[in-house]
């Protein structure tokens, strides 16, 4: 079992999720690798010097004469995006933005005029934020994708909103999502064991109401909605005050069912993580110039509990190949073939 977690350490708000803004900007000061004639980009250049005073011509129905600009090629068209964190963010906070061109050869040396951000519905037009600055490159990324540090200026509270119909939704962290879990958090609060301060019959989270004999009906239940979601409804006690109520729902201690039938494999940094009850099928193992049996009575390197022809324990096995220098890559080749085979009883999972 798992000890000393919370429902904070498991779950987050639903509403409490990263958010974007995105506008379209011009980048200029570039070094001959703008996007020359296109027309897009002439045209965005031009409305922008007109709307900033400048001297622009204009054809006989009115229109932009971009004749004026057609040779600018110190100038971009770029995308412009930025996260707002789970929190939000107030008027006046600075975040970072990203810059990427969408046909300029390069962005170093550039300058992004103020740009107005946008929220990530196109049919919503309000400006949540200005953005502008210098550009930053890095060796690692293309030319043509670069970082404005704190480029990026809020205009409006961007919020987040937790709360519906006076119930929040826990989201489960996938790690841990599953139908056990889920119905595991309903019951612990549900449970007014678990909600007590001392008091047997009253609960921290919520009020009773009912009979004159002091039995009622608590106004505080979560239901389980699926193996990721959880639904609670706020209790009116705390309808005013529902951080409070937060606070204490997600304080609440709670034990997770065994884990130890999973593999973690991280293969990029070539690390895996065997839980203790993984067990394989009797099976011999073939491994360039060694053989290796495991969970029968072979005379090979056994692998298995008491030389029975049980299942074995895949730490076991990972430990035989490990006396043997079998490379990590090697191992995770062959868990990834046992569970393949369907001799692996367990749950693997890649990160």
């Amino acid at each position: 079992m798992a000890g000393g977690m919370t429902l904070g350490d498991l779950c987050r708000l639903k509403g409490q999720e990263t958010n974007t803004l995105q506008g379209l900007g011009l980048v200029v000061g570039l070094r001959g690798t703008g996007d020359g004639d296109s027309a897009p980009t002439g045209r965005a250049l031009a409305r922008m010097m007109q709307l900033m005073g400048g001297p622009m011509s204009v054809d006989a129905v009115g229109n932009l004469n971009l004749t004026d600009v057609e040779d600018a090629k110190n100038v971009a068209m770029v995308f412009v995006t930025a996260k707002i964190p789970p929190v939000g963010a107030q008027q006046g906070d600075v975040l970072d933005v990203s810059i990427n061109a969408i046909s300029a050869k390069s962005l170093d040396g550039g300058f992004l005029m103020l740009t107005p951000m946008l929220g990530p519905r196109a049919d919503n037009p309000t400006v949540y934020a200005m953005a502008q600055g210098r550009l930053s490159l890095s060796p690692d990324t293309p030319a043509t994708t670069a970082t404005i540090q704190g480029g990026m200026k809020m205009e409006s509270n961007v919020r987040a909103s937790y709360i519906k119909d006076s119930k929040i939704t826990l989201i489960i962290d996938r790690d841990f999502a599953d139908f056990t879990t889920a119905q595991r958090i309903e019951d612990e609060i549900n449970s007014e064991a678990s909600f007590t301060m001392g008091d047997p019959n009253q609960s921290r989270l919520s009020s009773s109401r009912g009979n004159p004999s002091g039995s009622g009906t608590r106004d505080v239940y979560a239901q389980a909605i699926d193996q990721l979601h959880v639904e609670v409804m706020i209790p009116s006690l705390y309808r005013e005050n529902p951080i409070k109520f937060i606070s204490l729902l997600l304080e609440i201690p709670i034990q997770l069912a065994n884990r130890s039938k999973r593999v973690v494999i991280n293969e990029s940094d070539g690390v895996v993580v065997i839980g203790d009850d993984v067990e394989i099928a009797p099976v011999l193992i073939t491994h360039r110039n060694l053989r290796i049996e495991a969970g029968g009575g072979g005379g090979f390197v056994e692998i298995g509990p008491d030389g029975s022809p049980s299942a074995a324990k895949l730490k076991s096995l990972a430990d035989a190949l490990g006396a043997l220098d079998v490379p990590t890559e090697d191992l995770i080749a062959i868990i990834k073939t046992l569970k393949a085979k369907g001799d692996l009883y367990g749950e693997v999972i890649f990160q």
